[in-house]
């Protein structure tokens, strides 16, 4: 969808940031425990490249999936399995490596072939990546992209949930924030 089409009454995006990796992994492993739909989930967080890693990778398939992120850590690793969705190594200027798995890969890879068309649109600063871009498709207003950038310059992870109802959203909001979300926003879904 586009970034000019009006968000879907019925559907909210929900965004929580951690600022450790732990409680990011638990809250997703819980999620999923508790049959939220793991297609509906994604999880943005930087990755600490060596600087042999081969980066902007985009992995559909399991089986690419699991080679590459094996190499990536148990935290990252781990994910793959749980989420069954396209995953990907994003090098994002500003940003550096920032790994990516569920929806979100989808608008990073359709944000990256259109950030010149729809960085353009946003205001100055808020223009600041494929990470904004991609948000700003889902949903999120301009005045807070910068906000998630820093969130994911600074080593935090963002966890961003498509949700069906507010019922749904508020029931998930409460649990993200008992499960160690730093803070936890809602906005309409496109």
């Amino acid at each position: 969808m586009e970034a000019n089409e009006p968000a879907r009454e019925d559907r909210q995006l929900l965004i929580a940031v951690f600022r450790d990796q732990q409680p990011a992994a638990r809250a997703v492993e819980r999620l999923i425990e508790r049959d939220f739909p793991a297609d509906q989930l994604s999880l943005l967080g930087k990755h600490e490249s060596s600087g042999d890693d081969v980066l902007g990778i985009y992995y559909q398939g399991v089986g690419e999936r699991m080679k590459a992120w094996a190499g990536h850590g148990a935290f990252w690793g781990g994910l793959w399995g749980l989420l069954a969705s396209a995953a990907g190594m994003f090098v994002v200027p500003g940003l550096g490596a920032v790994m990516a798995v569920g929806p979100i890969v989808e608008a990073l890879v359709g944000g990256a072939t259109g950030a010149a068309v729809a960085g353009s649109a946003m205001a100055g600063a808020a223009a600041l990546s494929q990470v904004a871009v991609a948000l700003h498709r889902m949903g999120v207003p301009e005045e807070r992209l910068h906000h998630y950038h820093e969130a994911i310059d600074q080593g935090h992870y963002v966890v961003l949930l498509r949700c069906g109802s507010r019922e749904e959203t508020d029931r998930r909001r409460t649990e993200l924030g008992t499960w160690g979300a730093d803070e936890v926003e809602v906005f309409a879904y496109r």
